[in-house]
């Protein structure tokens, strides 16, 4: 499951339906541009090996295509050591859902509902909310029954994640499954009360999950933040440095994940997120507004961040009903920076 491509492999018996494109791995450019006008403009290249938007370029069209597909190679290589890439059909106006499962050695298999990740920056997470807006019930189980199916064709064991394409008409699209912990489990663990982590050490530890499917019940709406030394007005430069102020927010249904302090300093050589902010509420709207005064409370001095950006998110009407898709945040960029740096 850590190939792109292995992964559709596997899951290709269990019927889940696949965004058109490859099977396989290409670096021949001439063969793979002949592949790319079969499956119709625009098309994504991605690294097969990849992860973290890394490797995957868009080309919307054919005059683009080898420069793209030369960088994506150099890109895969450089990130992952591998430079094969494939080509998909590039859905527009998706939302990137993604459902939480968990598999033990005694053959139990469950899902814990799903996360919406479709706030990206350059397809990088920022903003995860569980449950979606806009799923129904009916689609949920849909959905949840087929990452399940995913996890059954790979004997899965541990905590991971399917994730899935979802259209404009509703349609989801299998994308790839991540065999690990993610960054946002805290709102899965907020709406269902299930500690991930301590199933994750019981599986390895031989035992069998703690809760069968049917126990498994959504309360209320929980929102992820991700915290980042970043300059978003000076195009999300990473902000290395020294952290000569920190408050951090408390409460009920307020959770912050993170490893640091006043005086803590920011080196340059990782990536730039420094935090999670997680709040969980009655209701979708009760959270975002919960997500919004914790944001207001929190205080990180010395380095440039993301908290207002952030803020600017929440604040936002089409985030507000739901409406959002992957472009969200390069549709309204000019509007969420529009902010003093030092409200």
């Amino acid at each position: 499951m850590g190939s792109k491509l292995a992964a559709k492999e596997a899951v290709k018996a269990y019927n889940i339906p696949m965004v058109p494109g490859t099977d396989e791995a290409i670096t021949d450019i001439p063969r793979a541009k002949e592949m790319a006008q079969s499956i119709g403009f625009p098309i994504l290249i991605k690294a097969s090996a990849g992860g973290g938007g890394k490797g995957m370029r868009i080309v919307e069209k054919e005059s683009d295509f080898e420069s793209q597909m030369n960088r994506a190679i150099s890109e895969a290589i450089s990130a992952f050591g591998d430079g094969s890439v494939f080509i998909e059909k590039y859905v527009t106006s998706p939302r990137h859902i993604e459902i939480q499962i968990m598999a033990d050695a005694h053959g139990n298999v469950i899902h814990l509902f799903e996360r919406e990740c479709s706030i990206q920056r350059r397809h990088q997470k920022v903003v995860e909310e569980a449950p979606s807006s806009i799923l129904t019930p009916e689609l949920r189980e849909i959905m949840g029954d087929a990452a399940i199916k995913v996890a059954k064709s790979c004997e899965y064991l541990g905590a991971g994640t399917v994730e899935f394409l979802l259209d404009g008409d509703h349609n989801f699209y299998f994308l790839e499954m991540n065999t690990r912990l993610q960054v946002e489990h805290p709102v899965t663990e907020m709406v269902t009360g299930i500690d991930i982590i301590r199933e994750q050490i019981n599986i390895a530890s031989g035992l069998e999950l703690s809760v069968k499917q049917e126990e498994v019940k959504l309360t209320g709406h929980s929102i992820e933040v991700r915290i980042n030394a970043e300059d978003p007005k000076f195009d999300f430069r990473p902000s290395p440095g020294t952290i000569e102020l920190l408050h951090v927010p408390s409460g009920h249904g307020i959770r912050f994940d993170s490893f640091i302090y006043t005086g803590y300093t920011i080196p340059p050589y990782y990536d730039s997120m420094m935090g999670k902010v997680i709040v969980h509420g009655t209701d979708r709207n009760d959270a975002i507004n919960k997500m919004k005064a914790t944001l207001d409370e929190l205080v990180i001095e010395g380095v440039k961040n993301n908290r207002e950006f952030c803020n600017r998110i929440l604040s936002n009407s089409e985030y507000v009903k739901g409406t959002f898709d992957t472009g969200f945040i390069a549709r309204k960029i000019d509007s969420l920076l529009e902010y003093d740096e030092y409200e």
